[in-house]
């Protein structure tokens, strides 16, 4: 009996090799036949799936991007629930807010992969898309939390949300650009200063 193959999880296997190539070796050597070859296939089976490189391109970012807002999306209910103690609101706040950050060996990798794409989508209209829609997802994120945080009385009287979202999204781009340079335990610290700052005191 032939194997059967579901199509979408072979398209997210390859998509896996995109990203292996972009950190090993950038996202001009991400071709057809350099990804196949990573994911063990031929150039043939590849093509199987994806109507050309750009396609391929196109899908592994938005498929990158799919698995970042997954992860933030699973903190959601907890930190949108009235009924979740302070402490506990505080613990899965960074948490969520840390997924946005290099910390570990997994989203080291994906940052690097995401910042090549990031890069081409100055001069490519189809990934310029999916930044743009990653990057207003990432937001509209990190606005429900710290709404939430608001609504529960957990922040600063006086704070403009729409203007404290940016500020610490720009806080979140900006320890993400220094992966490599900037310890893992001293991002954490300054995410966690930063949200102190934010908090109503008690």
């Amino acid at each position: 009996m032939p194997k059967i193959v579901d199509p979408e999880a072979r398209r997210l296997e390859i998509a896996e090799a995109v990203f292996r190539v972009i950190q090993r070796d950038g996202l001009a050597q991400a071709s057809l036949r350099s990804v196949a070859e990573e994911a063990g296939l031929a150039i043939g089976s590849v093509r199987h799936y994806f109507g050309g490189h750009d396609e391929l391109i196109v899908f592994a970012m938005r498929a990158l991007g799919d698995r970042l807002e997954a992860r933030l999306a699973g903190h959601i209910p907890v930190l949108l629930d009235p009924a979740t103690p302070r402490s506990r609101r505080q613990e899965v706040t960074e948490a969520f807010l840390g997924e946005l950050l290099p910390l570990t060996e997994q989203t080291r990798a994906e940052a690097d992969v995401w910042l090549a794409f990031s890069a081409a989508a100055k001069n490519r209209p189809d990934l310029a898309e999916e930044a743009t829609r990653m990057h207003e997802g990432v937001r509209f994120l990190v606005r429900r939390v710290l709404k939430g945080a608001d609504e529960a009385g957990g922040l600063l009287g006086d704070l403009d949300v729409a203007v404290e979202t940016e500020r610490l999204a720009a806080l979140l781009d900006g320890l993400a650009l220094s992966a490599g340079r900037t310890s893992p335990e001293l991002m954490r610290t300054v995410l966690r200063r930063h949200l102190e700052s934010l908090r109503r005191p008690g």
